[in-house]
C-alpha cells in the first residue's frame, strides 16, 4: 500500500493513452486500412499522419511501430505479451526514436537521422523514426531528407504527424501514405468519457460530461485534460454545475431565455438576464458564442427540420428552438447571425466585454422586429393608397420575365418600368443604328469597339466624321469602312478628326450618363425616397427598362 502511494500520479491522458488498434476511437477508416496494410505484409516506408491536436497521431505512430516489431512478425492484433513492444510503450526501445521538429528543426539534426538509418536495428525488426510536428523542419532540412525518404533501407520506416499539413512540401507528402485523422465527434468523445470516468470510479452527470465533450471540440486529450480538472475540483461527483463554473459556461436555459426576450424586443427583460449570466461569472464572449450556436441551431431546424447534427443541444433546447424558428423569418435568422458575428469581434476588441456584450444585445432587439425586404415591399405594394409616381417610374407588380429587365436595389429589388425605348431604324443614320446593325450580322467585336472608342462629329448618309478615343484599335477605321459596304452595299467615306469642341462622347459614356441620370431621377420618386429612408444602406445601381408589349 506504501509502494502504491509513492507512485506518481499520471494524468488521464497519458494513462488511458490507446494501447492497440481496437482502442483508437473515432479513426475507423484509418484503422481498417492500417489493419488490411499489416496483415497483407503491405509496410510503406513512410507514413504522414495529419488532423488537429489530440486525435491519435502520435499514438497511431507507436502503434504501428508496436504492430511492425512484434516479436511473432508484423500484426494488427493485441501486443501485451511483447517484450519489445512492452518497451516502446514506456518509451525506452533504442530502435524507436521519436523526435520534436519544433526543436530539432535545422539540418544537422536530419543529419544523424540520415547517418543512423544505415545501421541496422538492435532489437527489433524495424528502426522506425517518429517526427512529430513535422510542418516545423526547415526548407533545408527538408530537402536534406529527401533522398532518404525516396528510397531508405528497408529495415527502416518513418512515421510524420503535423497539425498544419499544409506547410509539409509537396515533395516530402508524394513520398509518404497520408493518413487524416478526423475530428471525434461529440456523442463519442462523452461516451469514451463516462468509460473513463467509471474506471476512475467517479460518478459522473451526463450534462457535465456533455459539456466537457463540447468542449473537447474534437479532441480526446483536451477532454481528458478538463475531466482530469473536473474531478480534482469535484467531491466524488462531478456535476453540471460544478463543469459550468469551472469552464465559465452560461446555463444554456438562461441563454436560450435570453434569445427568446432578444427576438420578442424586449430590452429590460433581456439586460437582466445578461446580468445575472455575468454575476455568476459567464463570459461576455461564451455568451454571445452561445447566442451564435442557438441561432445556428434555429436557422438549421427552420430550413431543413431536425436532424442529427444537433445532437450536442438537449431535447428540450431543442423542441424550443423548433418554436422558435417557427415565429422567425429566414432573413429575421440571417439578420441576427450577421449581428451576433460582427458582435462577437466587438466583444474581444472592446475595453469592457461585458458593456460590448449589453450594446449586442440592445441591437438585436431593436432589430427583431425590422421587417425583411420582400415582405416591406408586399406591404406597400397591397397598399390601399399607392404613392404617386412624379418620375414616369412606377413598382411593377409583374415578375420579371424574359426580355423584361428590371431595376435592383443592393438590399431587396426594387422593380420598375419606365418609358418604352425606341425601335433602331433599318438604315444607318445615326452611330446607334451602326452598332446595331453590326450586331445583327455577328460583327460583335467591331460593334463593341464602335460604342467604347468613336465619338461621332457627323454622320450625313454614307459619309462619318469621328474622333478615336484612347486606347482605340488602330485598324478600327479600316473594319469599319470594309464591313459597312459588305453590308449595306455602299461605298462608304470615313473621317477620322482629330477631337474637337464638336466631337460627341462615345456611345458607352453616353450610356453610363444615361444611367446616372435615370437613378437622380428615380431618387426624387415618393416612393422610392420611403424605402431608402427605411434601408438606409440601400443603393440602386441600374435601372433595366421594361418593354412595352
Amino acid at each position: 500500500m506504501a509502494d502504491e502511494k509513492q507512485q506518481p500520479y499520471r494524468v488521464l491522458a497519458r494513462k488511458y493513452r490507446s494501447q492497440s488498434f481496437s482502442e483508437l476511437i473515432g479513426q475507423e477508416a484509418l484503422v481498417q486500412t492500417l489493419t488490411n496494410a499489416i496483415d497483407s505484409n503491405r509496410i510503406a516506408q513512410a507514413y504522414m499522419l495529419t488532423g488537429i491536436r489530440g486525435v491519435g497521431k502520435t499514438s497511431t505512430a507507436r502503434l504501428i511501430a508496436k504492430a511492425l516489431n512484434y516479436k511473432d512478425g508484423p500484426t494488427a492484433g493485441p501486443t501485451d505479451d511483447c517484450p519489445i513492444c512492452k518497451a516502446i510503450t514506456e518509451d525506452r526501445h533504442p530502435d524507436i526514436l521519436e523526435m520534436d521538429a519544433a526543436s530539432h528543426t535545422g539540418v544537422d539534426d536530419i543529419r544523424e537521422i540520415i547517418d543512423g538509418v544505415r545501421y541496422a536495428p538492435s532489437e527489433a525488426r524495424y528502426k522506425v523514426y517518429i517526427i512529430d510536428e513535422v510542418h516545423m523542419l526547415s526548407k533545408n532540412a527538408f530537402n536534406a531528407l529527401l533522398k532518404t525518404l525516396e528510397e531508405p533501407p528497408p529495415h527502416v520506416v518513418f512515421i510524420f504527424a503535423t497539425t498544419e499539413i499544409r506547410k509539409v512540401p509537396i515533395t516530402i507528402l508524394s513520398r509518404c501514405q497520408r493518413f487524416d485523422l478526423r475530428r471525434i465527434d461529440q456523442p463519442t468523445l462523452q461516451e469514451h468519457y463516462k468509460k473513463i470516468a467509471d474506471l476512475e470510479k467517479v460518478e459522473t452527470e451526463e450534462d457535465a460530461l456533455a459539456m466537457i465533450a463540447r468542449a473537447a471540440d474534437g479532441s480526446v486529450r483536451d477532454g481528458l485534460s478538463l475531466l482530469d480538472q473536473a474531478i480534482a475540483m469535484s467531491d466524488g461527483k462531478v456535476t453540471a454545475t460544478q463543469v459550468r463554473d469551472m469552464l465559465g459556461l452560461a446555463d444554456q436555459s438562461r441563454t436560450l431565455d435570453l434569445l427568446k426576450h432578444i427576438f420578442s424586443g424586449d430590452v429590460q427583460a433581456a439586460l437582466e438576464i445578461s446580468d445575472d449570466l455575468y454575476k455568476s461569472g459567464s463570459q461576455a464572449g461564451v455568451i454571445a458564442e452561445d447566442l451564435l450556436a442557438l441561432i445556428h441551431a434555429m436557422t438549421r431546424i427552420r430550413a431543413i427540420g431536425r436532424d442529427d447534427t444537433l445532437s450536442d443541444i438537449s431535447t428540450d433546447t431543442a423542441a424550443a428552438l423548433e418554436t422558435m424558428a417557427g415565429d422567425l423569418s429566414m432573413p429575421s435568422l440571417a439578420r441576427g447571425w450577421q449581428i451576433v458575428l460582427k458582435g462577437i469581434g466587438e466583444i474581444h476588441h472592446a475595453p469592457k466585454a461585458q458593456t460590448a456584450l449589453e450594446m449586442l444585445i440592445i441591437r438585436l432587439c431593436y432589430t427583431s422586429d425590422l421587417p425583411d425586404p420582400a415582405e416591406l415591399f408586399k406591404k406597400l405594394k397591397n397598399s390601399p393608397t399607392p404613392p404617386a409616381t412624379t418620375t414616369g417610374v412606377h413598382l411593377a407588380a409583374e415578375t420579371q420575365t424574359q426580355g423584361q429587365p428590371v431595376a435592383r436595389a443592393s438590399q431587396g429589388e426594387t422593380i420598375m418600368q419606365a418609358l418604352p425605348q425606341a425601335a433602331p431604324m433599318t438604315t444607318p443614320q445615326k452611330l446607334e443604328d451602326i452598332v446595331a446593325l453590326l450586331e445583327q450580322n455577328g460583327k460583335f467585336q467591331l460593334a463593341s469597339q464602335v460604342t467604347q472608342y468613336v465619338q461621332l462629329i457627323r454622320l450625313e448618309g454614307v459619309q462619318i466624321e469621328f474622333a478615336l478615343a484612347p486606347a482605340a484599335p488602330n485598324t478600327l477605321p479600316n473594319d469599319l469602312t470594309q464591313n459597312l459596304r459588305a453590308l449595306t452595299g455602299n461605298r462608304w467615306i470615313i473621317i477620322v478628326s482629330d477631337a474637337n469642341p464638336r466631337t460627341q462622347n462615345t456611345l458607352a459614356a453616353q450610356r453610363e450618363q444615361k444611367i446616372t441620370d435615370e437613378i437622380n431621377l428615380a431618387k426624387q420618386d415618393p416612393f422610392l425616397k420611403e424605402v431608402l429612408q427605411i434601408f438606409p444602406e440601400a443603393e440602386i445601381t441600374r435601372i433595366y427598362h421594361k418593354k412595352e408589349e
